[in-house]
């Protein structure tokens, strides 16, 4: 599993839309503090809202906005929805599953599997609430 800029980039605007909770926030102050390109965050934007992570308002003051609270977002679902499948491998992938012709007495699927599983449960219980609440060490407290 390797994360673009896609993935990245979307959770830099999440970010940011998240710690502007209250307003809308027009497109142009999005990129200028993302350090994302207008026309590349149109695109991220658009995927985000059809996934129903923000609400866009157009016009004079239009602009984007969360349509859930950061709780509610949870990051592993996001990566899946943008990025696709977490497994490092195809012949570990939950979602996406691809044969390997060495798959018998492979000693390489246990760990693929492992890294997998371990970075599914560390995105699936974290939030944006988590990222803007600095609240990651948390989660390896807990287990």
């Amino acid at each position: 599993m390797k994360i673009s800029s896609r993935g990245e980039y979307a959770l830099r605007a999440l970010i940011l839309l998240g710690r502007s909770e209250a307003r809308v926030v027009p497109i142009g102050e999005i990129s200028e503090k993302t350090l994302v390109s207008i026309n590349y965050l149109e695109q991220l934007l658009l995927q985000l809202k059809r996934n129903g992570y923000v609400h866009s308002k157009r016009g004079v003051n239009g602009g984007y906005k969360l349509s859930r609270s950061p709780g509610e977002i949870i990051i592993g679902e996001v990566i899946r929805n943008l990025e696709g499948p977490l497994a490092p491998m195809g012949c570990v992938s939950v979602t996406a599953y691809e044969s390997c012709p060495l798959e018998e007495g492979c000693l390489l699927k246990p760990l693929w599997a492992l890294v997998r599983d371990t970075i599914a449960d560390l995105l699936d219980h974290t939030t944006l609430k988590d990222l803007l609440d600095g609240n990651l060490h948390t989660f390896y407290k807990q287990r």
